[in-house]
């Protein structure tokens, strides 16, 4: 194929349509009719192809953004095929902004943009044209729809996301070594020229750091780069847009970079010797000093381990590393002595205990130093021969006899002589004592290993010329045991023989108990202090024995209790032996041998009723003569009462008032005729003034002689009353009404009939019938009675 074939070929290929690009320009419904252009072609599958010619024409479907003009931007032209140019069509625009944000002219299809657009905002706009008649109001051309793309232009400058960044590096890097990557944005249109191109270039940081330009990578710039110079750094990075030409826009952050620890360093000590003072008094643990490594390197790179190389102390201390503080601490691990050595030297190592590889050939990572310990000498206290004591003594031993001797010395170069003490709160009894001088320990009360086996004893040993500095032992005694004990019954034993018992019969098993412990164990014999014709004792022959009886049937009424001395002996040596009485009761038993009772409670009680019982019928009776006697004395009570129980007596008494009374409103006061009328005295009429509550018969009196003295003086009290004219009368007539005219028994006053000469006739009373014949007897037997005296 020829040069001019290939380039014709291209040429065809430009004007043929391209479904991608009328896609996305516009989409077109296909007129009706077909319009044919001039040119055929053939597909790839043999068959033609045939071009319609459009019924829509534009000029331009792109619009520029951000458009400053004062005239509203001209977008582009629809025109119809149809459209004779005498106005008869009509443009109808719809869609993304159709009205607002783009206009059209109806009658010549020009479309314009109304405002600026930014194409952030929005990228392209879709829009639907179609052409009517004005007349009809029918479309002549389908509706047919298209897109306005909205050219970018470089109007935004790339940003980064953040205004600083924090980043970190390992020191002593090796060049190109990554550190951070930084991106900036750019929201301008990345398909459409060089808006959106974005190189990356370091403002601040050089020559330490370097950024790749399309990347926005940051990488180390300068080898062995220590953190120890300089640990941090700022670097300044700008993003520009349009490939970095003149022109473009560009944005800017701050990247803050760290450079990271490494171990690069070895531990040093600060001293090549370091001397260290301990007193010779200091127990085992204690710290004598320390010892220090400085690195220069951070965390776990400056981690030390302390160890103890070499040295003729090796054996006598330790050393520990302290991880909070990186310090090497000695301490004391056995017991110093000044005068066996006074100067140790050891060689103490500092060595790191992460190391990294890579810096080997910087040197070893660990350091020495000489450490020298110089023992001090103090007084120190005596020192005894052991650590503890034990000594075994019989508990017989004589008073004053030595039981052992404690010793002890004085450790020091210049020896004092040592005093010897027993600390008394451990013998507190004061059972032992000591020599001060030779430390002798001997007994000074008697001992008892049945009260104490064991005496735990603590002896104080002092320097004579330093008493303040003591030393102290323990001192176990331990009592051995002698036989001066005997044997005794285990229990109290309770034990009772039936009634219907048979010779033979096994009646209680016994045995005993030994304060001794012999070495051999205990063993006891049980025998009896003389012949019993009722009883007997059989060994076991295993420190227990058994009680028979020799005889059959027992009486609980001849004899209710037996005493049985037994004796028991032990096989120690000196033999001790202890007589123990058995108290045996005589029971009644059933035929199973099973006890029912015995002696003093079935003699004193009757059968089946015991004494809780007797107490109960005992409080019963009690409880019953109580109530009968309560009832007796209430009975008796209600015999004395008085017939008629009245506040007022039935008698007119003188009664000395110290107040004036309660003048003639007062118709309680006792009637002062009777003073008047002494005869009215041995009367003992009733008063008619006040009604009775029960009636009853009274009582006659004596009468008194009329007594000159007291009237006079009753009378002389008067006329002083009646000629005062402030004081109210003591005595008054109290007028009191009467039943009524239809009434016989008219006024029944006390005033009226006391001052009347005249007795009182009561025998009406029998005349209103029955009920009133009581009333009438009463009243009638005491005139009766008064006649008769």
């Amino acid at each position: 194929m020829t040069i001019q074939q290939v380039l014709l070929l291209l040429l065809l290929w430009m004007w043929l349509p391209h479904p991608c690009h009328t896609e996305m320009l516009f989409r077109r419904t296909p007129d009706l009719r077909p319009k044919s252009f001039g040119g055929r072609a053939s597909g790839n599958d043999g068959k033609a192809i045939h071009r319609q010619k459009r019924g829509w024409m534009w000029n331009q479907f792109f619009l520029l953004e951000e458009y400053t003009g004062s005239d509203y931007q001209y977008v582009g032209k629809l025109h119809s095929d149809q459209d004779k140019g005498d106005g008869s069509l009509k443009y109808i625009l719809s869609g993304d902004g159709a009205g607002t944000l783009f206009i059209i002219d109806e009658k010549t299809g020009d479309i314009h943009a109304t405002r600026r657009i930014d194409r952030e905002e929005k990228a392209f706009y879709t829009l639907r044209a179609q052409a009517i008649n004005r007349r009809t109001l029918r479309p002549v051309e389908p509706e047919s729809e298209f897109v306005i793309k909205i050219h970018d232009i470089n109007d935004n400058e790339p940003t980064f996301p953040e205004e600083i960044y924090t980043a970190s590096v390992p020191e002593m890097s090796v060049v190109g070594t990554s550190v951070v990557q930084v991106t900036a944005t750019d929201a301008d249109d990345p398909s459409y020229g060089n808006s959106a191109r974005i190189i990356y270039s370091i403002l601040q940081g050089q020559p330490y750091f370097s950024v790749e330009p399309e990347t926005g990578i940051i990488r180390t710039a300068l080898p062995n780069m220590n953190r120890e110079n300089r640990e941090q750094y700022q670097v300044v990075i700008q993003a520009k847009d349009m490939g970095g030409q003149m022109g473009g826009l560009s944005g800017t952050t701050t990247v803050n970079i760290t450079l990271t620890d490494v171990n690069d360093n070895p531990p040093r000590f600060p001293q090549s010797t370091i001397h260290l003072r301990i007193p010779e008094s200091s127990p085992v643990g204690t710290a004598i000093g320390s010892v220090k490594a400085t690195d220069a390197d951070t965390g776990k790179n400056a981690e030390v381990e302390y160890r103890i190389i070499d040295g003729d102390g090796t054996d006598m201390f330790d050393i520990v590393t302290q991880k909070d503080t990186q310090e090497g601490i000695i301490t004391v691990r056995k017991p110093l002595d000044y005068e066996t050595r006074r100067l140790y030297t050891l060689k103490v190592e500092a060595e790191n205990t992460h190391v990294d590889p890579r810096f080997y050939y910087l040197g070893p990572f660990k350091d020495t130093t000489i450490v020298k310990i110089s023992v001090e000498d103090v007084d120190e206290p005596p020192v005894f021969s052991r650590s503890s004591y034990l000594f075994e003594v019989h508990e017989d031993i004589e008073l004053g006899t030595i039981i052992g001797t404690v010793m002890a010395r004085d450790p020091d170069s210049a020896s004092s002589p040592i005093r010897f003490s027993l600390d008394r709160h451990t013998d507190l009894d004061r059972i032992f004592n000591i020599h001060s001088g030779n430390g002798s320990i001997y007994t000074s009360k008697p001992l008892d290993r049945e009260i104490s086996q064991w005496h735990n004893l603590s002896v104080i040993a002092a320097e004579i010329n330093n008493p303040k500095d003591t030393t102290r032992v323990p001192v176990y005694v331990r009592i051995l045991d002698v036989n001066d004990n005997a044997p005794q019954f285990a229990v109290f034993y309770d034990t009772f023989v039936c009634e219907n018992a048979r010779a033979g019969q096994l009646i209680q098993t016994i045995s005993a108990v030994d304060k001794d412990d012999p070495l051999g164990g205990q063993k006891f014999f049980f025998s009896l202090a003389a012949v019993n014709p009722n009883f007997t004792v059989q060994d076991n022959e295993d420190n227990t024995a058994r009680i028979l009886t020799r005889r059959n049937g027992f009486s609980r009424h001849e004899i209710s209790t037996y005493l049985l001395p037994v004796v028991i002996s032990d096989n120690d040596y000196p033999i001790q032996s202890s007589t123990g009485t058995l108290t045996i009761r005589v029971c009644a038993c059933d035929s199973q041998g099973n006890m029912q009772s015995c002696s003093a409670e079935a003699l004193l009680l009757p059968a089946g009723l015991s004494t809780g019982a007797l107490v109960a019928i005992l409080l019963c009776i009690i409880i019953l003569l109580v109530i009968v006697v309560l009832f007796a004395a209430l009975k008796r009570q209600r015999k004395k009462e008085p017939l008629i129980l009245s506040k007022e007596d039935i008698r007119d008494n003188i009664v000395s008032y110290n107040d004036e009374g309660g003048g003639e409103e007062d118709t309680q006061a006792f009637d002062i005729g009777t003073l008047r009328n002494p005869a009215a005295i041995e009367d003992k009429k009733l008063r008619r003034d006040i009604i009775p509550e029960t009636l009853f018969v009274p009582r006659r009196t004596p009468s008194a002689p009329d007594n000159t003295d007291v009237r006079d003086f009753i009378n002389q009290r008067l006329k002083e009353h009646d000629t005062d004219p402030s004081a109210p009368p003591y005595d008054s007539l109290a007028t009191y009404a009467y039943e009524g005219n239809d009434s016989i028994a008219e006024s029944l006053s006390s005033l009226e009939s006391g001052t009347t000469e005249g007795d009182q006739n009561y025998d009406y009373l029998r005349e209103w019938g029955p009920r009133f014949n009581k009333l009438a007897e009463m009243y009638g037997g005491g005139e009766s009675d008064k006649d008769t005296s």
